[in-house]
């Protein structure tokens, strides 16, 4: 049985002031960006070190109180909020970098640091990390939800480009997982079992992370195409030449109107591109110019190139608002966003048949995606007091989701299943989400851990 005052008490003498039950400060940590309720934690925590983590969660473990990490509140599929009540424990004040290893490519950091404020430290050395989810999340939550984003095409996701963690298990033990090292075959990958867990397996404390040389150059542009298949295939020919694209991101005509809308971009409303090369000055005038060449084959139109640095940060900053620019189309409405990722060979297919159905049911959607690796995302009013139209939304995302698994592909490349994308989780995975459930018990047999997410409701 859950016991949730009687741990709430012996946290408060384990914590002081840093334990808040203030109705304040649980509605904030109960808030998501998206459709999901409101569900607000019994208390939150507010840890400094590994070792009050550490003692936080033994103490709950002791209670069955469920125990939810919490970052920047930034997921989309409702992965921190605390469904079953307990303890959420805020990382804000595990925000530091511990090391910095220029040598060997590395950083070691606390989980509560954003990537931003991560390559704002890192300026001075020409290093930065490179993973980009638009959001300025924290990283050890962009780690737990196997987070990637614009640049993965060329960088990577988080699982890529983390080398080692330090991680809390359900019973309060702290373990180490990998090594600085940057590959090797000792043992079961733990490492690549927590990112991506969600924070059901073990709860990241700390997190060694690879680094890139900032480029010599970077340029960036934008084109427009007169349709969605015309630029997805200029996308497809693009990476099947081999071009080294640093990013390769899709805006459909009613993402291109958000912006308009939102962030006064002016952008004619038809397809657009959004395009990033880095390398020597030589190589990305030769990548630039070899992407022209196949955009121009599929009818592009109205180049725009830049490499002055505000400049492009101006373009990515808008693309990275695309959640509130699609937000804007729908005023008054709640805002579900749903990704899906196939294999690059059928994301034309995947994208138009997406189009066509959200058109066909009369949907306020928008498309955009890191379409260099298959992964776009939807963007869908829903107004939750309309029936019909909760059923018309919840038909499409369902669409959505079966229509990727029957390509080849997954329904989450990048938003994770949290709460909203379980009951997709047998028919992805088979007889191996048995597999997944016999991790989670043995791993956490009283299911405290960010308990309710990832795996559908039935037997532990």
């Amino acid at each position: 049985m859950r016991e949730i005052a009687p741990a709430i008490d012996a946290l408060r003498a384990l914590l002081g002031d840093r334990l808040s039950t203030a109705a304040a400060v649980r509605d904030q940590h109960g808030q998501n960006e998206t459709y999901f309720p409101p569900t607000p934690p019994d208390a939150v925590a507010f840890p400094e070190t590994t070792e009050e983590v550490s003692q936080i969660v033994a103490i709950c473990a002791r209670h069955r109180c469920p125990v939810v990490p919490y970052g920047a509140g930034s997921s989309l599929e409702g992965h921190h909020l605390p469904v079953q009540g307990g303890v959420t424990l805020d990382f804000a004040r595990m925000n530091r970098v511990l090391a910095v290893r220029a040598e060997d490519l590395n950083v070691v950091i606390q989980p509560g640091i954003t990537r931003e404020a991560l390559n704002t430290e890192l300026r001075a050395t020409g290093l930065f990390f490179p993973v980009d989810p638009g959001a300025n999340a924290s990283l050890g939550g962009m780690a737990a939800t196997r987070a990637s984003g614009t640049t993965a095409v060329r960088y990577g996701t988080m699982r890529e480009n983390v080398l080692a963690l330090e991680a809390v298990m359900a019973d309060g033990t702290v373990i180490r997982t990998g090594t600085a090292a940057r590959k090797s075959s000792s043992g079961y990958d733990l490492t690549h079992l927590l990112v991506g867990s969600e924070g059901t397996l073990g709860i990241i404390t700390e997190l060694t992370l690879k680094l890139q040389g900032i480029p010599e150059a970077i340029s960036a542009a934008t084109c427009r195409f007169e349709t969605v298949a015309d630029a997805v295939n200029t996308v497809i020919l693009t990476i099947q030449s081999g071009i080294p694209m640093a990013r390769i991101e899709l805006v459909d005509e009613m993402m291109a109107r958000g912006f308009n809308l939102y962030s006064k971009a002016g952008l004619p409303e038809k397809p657009h591109l959004f395009v990033e090369f880095h390398g020597s000055p030589d190589a990305v005038r030769e990548q630039a110019t070899a992407f022209g060449d196949i955009a121009a084959e599929f009818g592009a139109d109205g180049f725009s190139w830049t490499d002055d640095h505000e400049a492009r940060s101006a373009m990515w900053k808008m693309r990275h608002a695309s959640h509130y620019a699609s937000w804007a189309l729908s005023p008054g409405k709640k805002f579900l966003p749903t990704d899906v990722c196939v294999p690059i060979s059928a994301l034309a297919e995947a994208v138009v048949t997406a189009q066509d159905e959200a058109r066909r049911l009369g949907l306020t959607c928008t498309i955009v995606g890191h379409v260099g690796d298959g992964n776009f995302h939807c963007g869908v009013g829903v107004d939750r007091a309309d029936a019909e139209e909760v059923a018309r939304v919840e038909g499409f995302t369902d669409m959505l989701a079966k229509m990727a698994l029957r390509l080849g592909g997954t329904v989450t490349g990048e938003h994770g299943i949290g709460l909203g994308k379980q009951k997709y989780m047998a028919a992805e995975h088979g007889p191996a989400l048995a597999y997944m459930r016999a991790i989670k018990a043995s791993f956490d047999p009283q299911d405290i851990l960010n308990p309710g997410k990832i795996l559908p409701p039935g037997n532990m």
